[in-house]
């Protein structure tokens, strides 16, 4: 995460492309983070996935930069490598995190009860939650990455922030009864 990627050998690209590129990587790196974490639950897997997109992005950079948003290419690009790891690593995932040692610091009981009920949400919908309400993405913005029609990514976004009011209720009310 220091520094820019070395150059795949045998490019020469102008030094005004990296430093596009550099400014790119170091303006959205951390809020892709952010939102592959929340989708994932495992910040070291996010910055592994995002950081594997900033690469595929920086060897086409030349192509990327003209395109209209290059940021929801690389979004596309880490998401699909988190779904991809997940489907192929998931028994691996589940076993080397129940044997994952963590020091640090203890999360607040409102982010546990948020991140319980969100891992209880159908994926679509946490994917909707997520780039909705983490990303700031639109309606449209989401319904064109994910290749769906904006009625459809309302309807997850309605029934995902139901469920989690349904969780959260549950949640609250559980420990009132305490």
């Amino acid at each position: 995460m220091g520094g820019r990627p070395p150059d795949p050998p045998g490019s020469s690209a102008p030094a005004a492309a990296e430093l596009v590129f550099d400014d790119f990587y170091h303006a959205h790196f951390r809020g892709l983070v952010v939102q592959l974490t929340a989708y994932t639950g495992d910040r070291g897997q996010a910055q592994d996935l995002v950081q594997e997109a900033f690469c595929r992005a920086y060897t086409r950079w030349d192509r990327l930069a003209g395109y209209e948003d290059p940021l929801a290419w690389v979004r596309k690009v880490a998401w699909n490598l988190g779904h991809n790891r997940w489907r192929r690593l998931r028994t691996a995932q589940a076993w080397l995190l129940r044997q994952r040692e963590t020091h640090v610091a203890e999360p607040s009981p409102d982010r546990v009860a948020l991140d319980t009920a969100l891992a209880k949400l159908a994926p679509k919908q946490r994917r909707a939650v997520v780039l909705h309400y983490l990303a700031d993405l639109s309606v449209a913005e989401i319904a064109a990455q994910e290749r769906v029609a904006e009625g459809t990514v309302k309807s997850w976004l309605h029934r995902g922030r139901t469920a989690l009011a349904t969780h959260l209720r549950d949640t609250f009310e559980e420990v009132r009864d305490v």
